[in-house]
């Protein structure tokens, strides 16, 4: 049976991989306004606590990674510590996260691409479903043929749409005199039932940051590797969200109804930069949401090929391409569900589509980056090299996801994103009871993940 192709990925691929999956450009082109929508002035305050929560996850994945390089990653570091049946329920989070991810950002390439023409002057108007379907077969083509282009080729998007956020940002900080917006330094207004929810989206920002992990069975010396791709993405990432939200805030004047209602708070504030600046922005937003749904789609692909392997989901998602050595039939699964979930609900406006699938994700997201806080200490405290330090970085991961999710429910947000948690929760139901079916059809399936997971290979491996 062919595999994985094993040595083939560097720390550049590695960091590729989690830097496009989470679409830096994305938050100060788009994302922003979710959050300056609720928090106002104390916006940069909300992705300091989410950067502050990410990086203490980070560290805990981290741990994980080093120890167990697995192309299953958080199916594995969840099943390994805790069991066969909370590892297949965290592969089963992580593929609605990822896939879901991947969704918000076609859509988000698609409202880009569609603003660019705009302002090119170009009228012809393509279809959402046209724009949907080509840019699934792309990512599809990309990821298909060959792992280390398609994530260098993410990575080179990425660095093109950070440089050219970063370069708008300072023309319009330079344009305020490089001051220090006072409303934001004094969190003008804020409160905790503005901060604690919009803490939900703003993690979103993240989603992906871990997906090096995914590769690990694809990248050369990954116990060293993986965890300082995912630790040094959460860091500067961070600063960047904290310093752009920053800028986006005080071009609005502290106006969150303003800016919570706009569908491009850059341009806005670029106003008087020039008409070339608007289009700088919508393209490198366009490049760097493609890119991003392309690494979701990749760490869904080996999410799927893992849980495949495994036998959770059908034994075909775990085959490989005999020539280019990747999960071509997960990849195609992604990719086509990925398009149809875009068609389905195109009706609901592009702009709300990023927000309720980008909100469903997170709960993906926030379930396992809890879990493998809890992990990491127990891990050690097996290998009996577990500190204090240790203890209390899993303690703060877990409760910083736990205080996240409880932000999302309370206080009560407006519909519909008040039904977000419940369907998450539904959705792992759904889950359990094929877990408990699985387990009374094929008990051996079970018995052998438990038995793969207690040796130092594993069936997906």
């Amino acid at each position: 049976m062919s595999e994985l192709r094993k040595n083939n990925l560097s720390f550049i691929e590695a960091i590729g991989q989690s830097i496009t999956s989470l679409s830096p450009t994305f938050t100060p082109a788009l994302g922003v306004a979710v959050v300056g929508g609720m928090a106002g002035s104390a916006s940069w305050l909300v992705y300091t606590l989410a950067t502050v929560g990410i990086v203490i996850v980070a560290l805990n994945i981290a741990k994980l990674a080093k120890r167990i390089p697995a192309a299953g990653s958080f199916f594995l570091y969840v099943s390994r510590t805790l069991g066969p049946s909370y590892g297949l329920l965290s592969g089963w989070a992580m593929l609605v996260a990822y896939l879901f991810t991947s969704v918000a950002l076609t859509v988000a390439t698609s409202l880009f691409f569609k603003a660019l023409i705009a302002g090119l002057g170009i009228t012809i108007i393509i279809p959402n479903v046209v724009i949907y379907v080509v840019v699934s077969a792309l990512i599809w083509l990309l990821a298909y043929r060959d792992i280390k282009f398609s994530t260098r080729f993410g990575l080179s998007l990425e660095g093109l749409s950070v440089a050219a956020i970063l370069i708008v940002c300072f023309l319009v900080w330079k344009k305020f005199g490089f001051e220090i917006d006072p409303k934001q330094v004094h969190l003008s207004g804020a409160s905790f039932g503005s901060i604690a929810p919009p803490i939900v989206f703003a993690i979103f920002s993240w989603v992906g940051f871990e997906s090096a992990a995914t590769l690990s069975k694809e990248i050369r010396n990954p116990e060293v590797v993986v965890p300082r791709a995912i630790v040094a993405t959460a860091i500067i990432v961070g600063i960047f969200f904290i310093g752009t939200t920053a800028i986006v805030v005080m071009g609005f004047g502290d106006n969150a109804t303003k800016l919570g209602a706009s569908a491009a708070p850059l341009n806005y504030i670029s106003e008087g930069l020039g008409s070339w600046v608007a289009l700088f922005i919508y393209f490198a937003a366009m490049i760097s949401c493609f890119a991003c749904s392309l690494g979701q789609l990749n760490a869904f692909s080996r999410m799927l090929f893992s849980l495949g392997r495994y036998q959770f989901v059908h034994k075909s998602m775990g085959v490989v391409h005999k020539q280019h050595h990747t999960p071509h039939l997960a990849l195609a699964v992604g990719t086509i569900a990925n398009a149809i979930l875009c068609i389905v609900f195109s009706e609901q406006g592009e702009t709300n589509l990023v927000g309720y699938f980008g909100t469903i994700a997170t709960f993906g997201f926030i379930t396992v980056y809890f879990l493998c806080s809890i992990c990491a200490p127990i891990l050690l405290y097996r290998e009996k090299t577990l500190k204090a330090g240790d203890v209390i970085l899993g303690a703060a991961g877990a409760i910083a996801m736990a205080l996240a999710f409880f932000g999302s429910v309370y206080p009560v947000p407006a519909a519909p994103y008040n039904y977000f948690p419940w369907g998450f929760i539904v959705y792992m139901a759904i889950g359990i009871v094929w877990f408990f079916v699985l387990k009374a059809k094929s008990p051996n399936v079970l018995l052998g993940i438990e038995h793969d997971l207690e040796g130092l290979g594993t069936a997906a491996d």
